[in-house]
C-alpha cells in the first residue's frame, strides 16, 4: 500500500489580511499540516514572520505547524517557538555550527527535529547523524523568496535520502519545498518524497484548494 502523502500549505502564499480564513480554508480542504517560514534577513535576504504570528494562529487550527527556520543558529529560539505552538522545528544544516546539538535542543523543547538542505548542499552531509533526524526538508529552490521555479536537478537528492534511510533502517519523513505544483508533484513523490510543501500551488489555484491538495497528493504513480 502506498504511503499517505502529506500536504503542507506554505503560509507565505496565504492572504495575510485574512490569515485566519486562509488557514481554515486549507484545513477544510484536507491539508495535513501548515508550513511556517521564518526568515531573518541574515541567513537569507528576506524577513518574514515570527513568534507573535505563530502565537496568534496556533489557537486557530489543530494542524501541526512546521516552523522552517531560515535563521542563523536557529536552536537558540527552540524553546520560544515550542511555547508559541510549533510542532516541527526545521533548521538549515548550513545555519548551524553544531547541527547535532541543535537537533537535541529542538527535541528537548518538545518538537520534531528536522533539517533542511539548500540546493548546493549534498545529502551526504547528513549521513553521520541520520538517526537523529526525523524529517529532512529538501529545498528545490534557493531559500528566501516565494514563487520560484522548481529545480528538477534536485530529484536525485530526494532519492538519495530515501535510499540512505532505507539502508539504515531509519524512518525518515522527506519533505520538499520550492515550486511544488500539480504538474511536478508526481515526479517528486516518485523520487521518494513523503511531504509536499506548496504555497502558490495551493493558495492560487483557480480550481480551489480542495481540488489542488487532492491533485498534488495523488499525483504519484
Amino acid at each position: 500500500m502506498a504511503p499517505h502523502i502529506k500536504i503542507s500549505p506554505s503560509l507565505l502564499a496565504a492572504d495575510f489580511a485574512h490569515l485566519a480564513d486562509s488557514i481554515a480554508a486549507v484545513e477544510e480542504a484536507g491539508a495535513d499540516e501548515l508550513h511556517f517560514d521564518v526568515m531573518d534577513g541574515n541567513f537569507v535576504p528576506n524577513i518574514t514572520i515570527g513568534i507573535p504570528v505563530l502565537e496568534a494562529i496556533r489557537p486557530l487550527t489543530k494542524l501541526p505547524i512546521d516552523v522552517h527556520m531560515m535563521v542563523r543558529e536557529p536552536a537558540r529560539y527552540a524553546q520560544e517557538f515550542a511555547a508559541a505552538g510549533g510542532d516541527i522545528f526545521t533548521m538549515h544544516a548550513e545555519a548551524c555550527d553544531d547541527l547535532e546539538a541543535s537537533l537535541g535542543d529542538a527535541r528537548v523543547a518538545g518538537m520534531t527535529a528536522g533539517v533542511s538542505l539548500k540546493p548546493d548542499t549534498p545529502a551526504s552531509v547528513l549521513q553521520p547523524i541520520l538517526p537523529l533526524i526525523e524529517r529532512v526538508l529538501v529545498m528545490t529552490v534557493e531559500p528566501g523568496f516565494g514563487g520560484q521555479s522548481f529545480m528538477p536537478e534536485m530529484l536525485p537528492k530526494i532519492t538519495e535520502l530515501a535510499d540512505m534511510a532505507r539502508i539504515a533502517g531509519h524512518e525518515l519523513d522527506i519533505a520538499v519545498d520550492g515550486g511544488v505544483k500539480v504538474d511536478n508533484a508526481g515526479e517528486i513523490i516518485d523520487a521518494g518524497a513523503t511531504t509536499l510543501i506548496s504555497g502558490t500551488g495551493i493558495f492560487n489555484l483557480p480550481d480551489g484548494m480542495k481540488i489542488g491538495i487532492a491533485a498534488i497528493r495523488n499525483a504519484g504513480s
